[in-house]
């Protein structure tokens, strides 16, 4: 039965009330199956069903509304933007697509090392559009509309329902304490700053990338060398097997079965429960294939009626460059921290083991999904994993721990100025799906959000949010970001610091958290792994300590 059907047939939606008000029928079922009926009451109410007919079409009108209106914010926030080629200094046009007269301006340009081209960028890309801007505000006030319709004081109250975060008040909390917490740290980071050059917000990215640079000398072609693809799935292989009891085979696909001939299949198999499912891994570049690294999922798993488990099959994809004659694939150091974050996603998927496939894997709250991804880059951050697997493509020369350790610590420089742009964004999409009508325009809002938590000016004349393309799959849920890093980070530092490949902790950690999916309420099976139900200080305290060494560092080399 598809969730649109279930949506729209009143009936249901009645029997599963009825159902739910019957204390004995309800202590009858398992956890999992009671969850799961309350799941789909909330998709109920969310979308309106249980109202009257009139309030009902009302409801339905506006997911109609607002579908239409996140597909052309989505196409609006990545249109360029055109100016006369004759406003741009001579020396610079050439940095810029041009057409005829015009110039067109289809991004920041932030790896730019020239200062001109960074400022025209961002204030021309980042120019309002009258068209784009009432875009926004209609989607902010049709979702609000429908969160109010169906019972929410606003769509954050809506959006937050069965997360970890529970309420805009948890999430603005949690979110608050870090910018307090940040703001602290940063005042004498800031002052130095200062003194060397007003910085802008088109400076940031590319500074931070010469500081590391200059710090670090982290060249991705010195490190390349010893990220083959092969070594890296090698080095997956190697580490879910010691924490899981897991290993990934290639298997052979029939004919029709992958949609490229470069897709490979995977079986993912444990050492003593056989298959548990499948991953095809779609890695490579191709013409018109999107430009993004993502998991998806083609088939969840679930208990079949006859008793078997139906195995999950998921894609895993990736943009990676194709092999030549004389050089197999090689992944920059991002790359191969992507393909883990990744995997830890599918790995996720691999290891649920609902009962009902509406809830299994990462079909669970935003705030908890991507808590097994951010997890992972902690291991691909740890050079006793790392040199598990690197080694060079032609000599087999393990990459030296002076390169791990200084790639891993390179990652840690501007961190905290990293976080708080987090904590700007996320504010801000607490605001816009905060309390309606808004006291001011998305705009007005943009700047004094940004003049409050963020350390760069707001620069007049632009209106970033519109191109903030997260306020369509993320409305109310930026958040999440910051909250699934501080859980990540209680379970590396609490359960894998010590010993990485630790079999205990990779076994409490396959129960507690990804068994799951989002059949169990997400702050319990934190609480399940981190043996205590952490408070808000701790989630603050887990985000901030990861921030230490970038201040330490900063600090030794600014004296």
């Amino acid at each position: 039965m598809t969730k649109k059907f279930c949506r729209n047939n009143v009936d249901l939606c009645q029997s599963l009330r009825k159902l739910l008000a019957d204390k004995g029928v309800m202590e009858s079922l398992d956890p999992e199956t009671r969850r799961v009926a309350e799941l789909f009451m909330f998709d109920f109410e969310i979308s309106g069903i249980h109202l009257d007919e009139e309030k009902r079409r009302r409801a339905v009108n506006l997911n109609v509304k607002i579908l239409d209106l996140c597909n052309e914010f989505l196409i609006g926030s990545h249109l360029p933007n055109k100016v006369d080629k004759h406003i741009l200094p001579e020396h610079i046009r050439h940095h810029f697509a041009v057409e005829g007269n015009y110039a067109q301006i289809s991004g920041l340009n932030a790896d730019s090392p020239d200062d001109l081209v960074r400022e025209v960028a961002y204030k021309v890309f980042l120019y309002p559009n009258a068209q784009q801007l009432h875009c926004l505000e209609e989607l902010l006030t049709s979702r609000n509309l429908l969160a109010q319709l169906v019972g929410y004081d606003t769509f954050a109250h809506r959006a937050l329902q069965g997360t970890m975060a529970k309420t805009p008040g948890n999430a603005n909390c949690e979110i608050c304490q870090d910018k307090y917490r940040l703001c602290r740290l940063l005042q004498e980071i800031s002052s130095t700053w200062e003194e060397r050059r007003k910085l802008m917000p088109w400076d940031h990215p590319y500074h931070s990338g010469v500081l590391r640079a200059e710090r670090y000398n982290i060249e991705p072609s010195l490190y390349c060398p010893f990220f083959s693809l092969g070594a890296c799935m090698e080095g997956l292989n190697i580490l879910f097997n010691k924490l899981l009891g897991i290993s990934l085979y290639a298997e052979q696909t029939e004919k029709g079965e992958v949609w490229c001939e470069d897709v490979r299949k995977l079986a993912v198999v444990h050492e003593q429960e056989g298959l548990l499912g499948y991953i095809y891994c779609d890695f490579f570049q191709r013409p018109d294939k999107p430009y993004q690294d993502c998991h998806f999922t083609i088939r969840g798993g679930r208990l079949k009626e006859n008793g078997e488990y139906q195995l999950p099959v998921v894609v895993l994809m990736l943009s990676l460059p194709h092999s030549t004659s004389s050089l197999p694939t090689l992944l920059t150091p991002g790359m191969m921290e992507n393909l883990f974050h990744e995997m830890g996603h599918a790995m996720h998927s691999m290891l649920g083991r609902t009962r009902y496939q509406h809830v299994t894997g990462t079909r669970c709250s935003t705030d908890f999904a991507e808590v097994p991804s951010i997890l992972m880059e902690y291991f691909a951050n740890d050079y006793r994993v790392v040199n598990q697997f690197a080694r060079h493509y032609k000599t087999g020369q393990p990459l030296p721990k002076h390169m791990v350790s200084r790639l891993c610590e390179s990652k840690k420089v501007c961190a905290a100025a990293d976080m708080q742009l987090q904590i700007f964004y996320a504010v801000l999409d607490q605001i816009y799906h905060g309390k309606h009508p808004l006291e001011k325009s998305t705009t007005e809002i943009l700047k004094e959000t940004q003049e409050k938590f963020y350390g760069l000016p707001y620069v007049p004349n632009t209106a970033w949010q519109l191109r903030f393309n997260h306020l369509v799959g993320y409305g109310a849920k930026y958040y999440s970001y910051l909250m699934s890093r501080a859980v990540a980070s209680m379970v590396w530092k609490q359960c894998f610091v010590q010993d990485p490949f630790d079999r205990a902790m990779g076994e409490r950690y396959r129960r507690e958290m990804l068994a799951h999916g989002g059949g169990k309420e997400p702050m319990l099976m934190v609480q399940g792994m981190l043996q205590k139900r952490p408070s808000v200080e701790d989630f603050v305290d887990a985000l901030v300590s990861d921030l230490d060494q970038d201040f330490e560092t900063f600090f030794m080399d600014s004296e």
